[in-house]
Parts: C-alpha cells; structure tokens; sequence
C-alpha cells in the first residue's frame, strides 16, 4: 500500500510539475520578457507552488493548525486555478497559430491578457460559488409511504469534508441553514470528514443543535475510511447524531437504511448485505449510501429512495464531464430505476480545491407526498 501511495504522489506530482513548466513557456513565450541571470521570479513563484499542494496535504494528513489551514487551501485553490490557467494556455497556442496561418499578426502580450484574465475570473468565482451552498426543494414520492408522512420534509446534506478547508465554522453555518428549514428529519451521506489531520469532535460538535423531530441520521463516506473511520463515527455520535451501519430503523412507519461506502463498492456484497437488513418490501423505505455506484442493486432489494453523493457533480470544468461519464444520469438530481427512485447531491463541501464550475454546492429538502 505505501509503494502504490509513493507512486500515485510521484505520477502526480510529475504532472503538476509539467502544468507548471508548460505554464511558464507559454508566459514566456507570449510575454517576452527582458533575459535575466539565473533564475527569474517567476520561475522561482512556480517552482515553489508546484510542489506546494504535495507538501501541504502530506503535512495535512499528521498534523493540524491554523498556520497549516492556510498553507493548505492556498495551495489547493492554487491547485484548482491551475487548471483554468492550463487550459488558458492551450487556448494562446490555438488562436496564436490560427491567426498565424492565416496571415494576421496579434500582440502575444494581449493573448496572455485575455486568456489568463479569463482563468483568474474564473477561478475566483469557482472560490466564491464553493462557498455558498443553496437549498434545493424537491417533492417526492416513495411507494406505500405511510399517510403521517406525506407532507413531513426531510433535510439531506453530504460532502461536507470538514478537515483543513472546512471546519467547525461550516458546520454551525450549514447546522443553521438546516433548522431553518425545520425538517422532520435529516441524513448525513457521507464525507462529513476530509480524511485529513482533524479535531473530529470539535469539528461536528455544533450537529448537537440540529432539530429534526425524528433524529438525524448518518452512514459513513469514503473519506471516513482512509484510515480507521472509528474515531470519525465517535465523534459522530458524540454529537447526537445516529450512525447507520449495515442496519435499518423504524421511523414512525418509514424504513431508514444505512449502509457504508466499504460495504457498498461490491454489488454481490451490497446485495448480500440488504438481504441481511430484512427490507419489508411492503412498506416504505429510504437507503443511504455514500454513492451511486450500483443502483440497481438497491432497487432490486426493494428500496423506495436511494440518497447520495459523492460525485460532487465533478466540482468544476473538466471534470463535470468527467463525473458525467462515469456515472451517467446518477451524476445529479432525481432519477428513477425500476420503481426506485435515485437522488444523488453535489453535496455541500469540496474536497481538493475548493473551486466550483458549473456545479454549486447544496442542502436538499425534500417534501414528501
């Protein structure tokens, strides 16, 4: 494990190290600075700043504190804005040969302005747009749900990562946001932890104020299982909130099951471990698991409504269409399989850099009817 975590950091780190290199040339190129001795301060800036995410998520995973915090999500939203910036260069290349071809001469100096404007705009709102998760209504309606439940509303939020970039401040903002809403109840989808260095207590402490009739509920992410998750569902449960491991509760006539991203990855183990539940196909049901990843599993052991999230709906541009691919119409939103239906969140957190690009982060409310 530890060599194919060393390789993964070295094939990553080369890559970034390139991005930097190809982001240099370009500059250079385009710009066409004075030549200097030795090295350039632009090329020192970028040298340091393509090993600084590196750097400062292996310090991330041991150690915590304010000055690492910082540290840490700079170089994240660096890390995020490098991407636009890598693409803005693509894009000087392109119209610069275009208009070469056809015989029209162009400031190379413009070209850097304009594109890498573009990438900086962009990427400043990806920051802010990460920042400001939204509500998002939706009605539902899940087989045989008992009649006291129709019109009850239940609140679910996923991805939140609290770790270096979100802490306890997001928790109390997103705590509050939920009880303004006033469901009846509320799940948690996993990811509430980064997986990096954290004080898991201090940082769920503040889901001691939610209020939700009916309890709140959560089963764990893939983040809670970088390392042993036990000291994440702790401090889970130190803050009110009840874990749902491989189990089922009862809530006034509603089935609320919860299965764990590990037990979740496999379908022949996912299905062994619904059949184990004892889901009464009867009745109305509601799973959580972390992701999306065999629905038609879920459906085919009688469940009502699947929530999740994990995708993250890619975060920003490419990688939303990556998300996409992978996952096809159980990127986003409400879908159906069988006679099950499928909600799958953007979720409220970021995880790497904290950059939103044609997604935005959310908490959902659904209505039942």
């Amino acid at each position: 494990m530890k060599a194919r975590i060393a390789i993964f950091i070295a094939v990553f780190q080369s890559v970034v190290l390139l991005g930097h290199v190809f982001l240099y040339e370009t500059w250079n190129y385009f710009w066409r600075p004075p030549a200097a001795d030795g090295f350039s301060p632009l090329q020192i800036t970028l040298a340091i700043l393509s090993v600084s995410f590196v750097a400062a998520s292996l310090l991330a995973f041991r150690f915590t504190n304010r000055l690492l915090r910082w540290f840490y999500t700079l170089s994240a939203i660096w890390l995020g804005a490098l991407s636009f910036l890598f693409f803005a260069a693509i894009a000087c290349w392109i119209v610069y040969g275009v208009l070469f071809l056809v015989g029209v001469h162009v400031d190379g100096r413009l070209l850097d302005k304009i594109f890498f404007g573009a990438a900086a705009a962009i990427s400043l709102y990806g920051v802010i747009n990460a920042a400001w998760p939204r509500v998002r209504r939706i009605r539902i309606k899940i087989p045989n749900l008992p009649a006291s439940w129709k019109g009850r509303t239940a609140a679910l939020v996923s991805d939140m990562h609290l770790g270096h970039v979100k802490n306890i401040g997001f928790t109390r903002r997103i705590t509050r946001a939920i009880n303004r809403l006033k469901p009846d109840i509320v799940w948690i989808a996993g990811d509430l932890y980064d997986g990096t260095a954290v004080d898991a207590k201090h940082a769920a402490s503040p889901l001691n104020k939610l209020q939700p009739q009916f309890g709140t509920f959560f089963v764990e992410g893939n983040h809670e299982e970088f390392q042993d998750p036990a000291k994440y569902i702790e401090a889970v449960r130190a803050s009110g909130v009840r874990v749902l491991n491989n189990e089922k509760a009862d809530i006034d006539g509603l089935q609320i099951v919860g299965v764990p991203y590990r037990h979740a990855t496999h379908a022949q183990h996912f299905g062994s471990v619904l059949d184990k539940i004892g889901i009464d196909r009867d009745r109305a049901s509601v799973l959580l698991t972390h992701a999306p990843d065999h629905v038609a599993v879920a459906e085919a052991a009688g469940i009502g409504l699947q929530v999740s999230g994990h995708t993250h709906l890619g975060q920003f541009i490419p990688y939303t269409w990556i998300a996409a691919k992978i996952y096809r119409q159980f990127v986003y939103g409400l879908n159906r399989i069988g006679k099950m239906l499928v909600y799958t969140s953007s979720g409220a957190g970021t995880w790497g850099p904290p950059l939103r690009v044609g997604s935005q982060p959310e908490i959902v409310l659904f209505e039942f009817e």
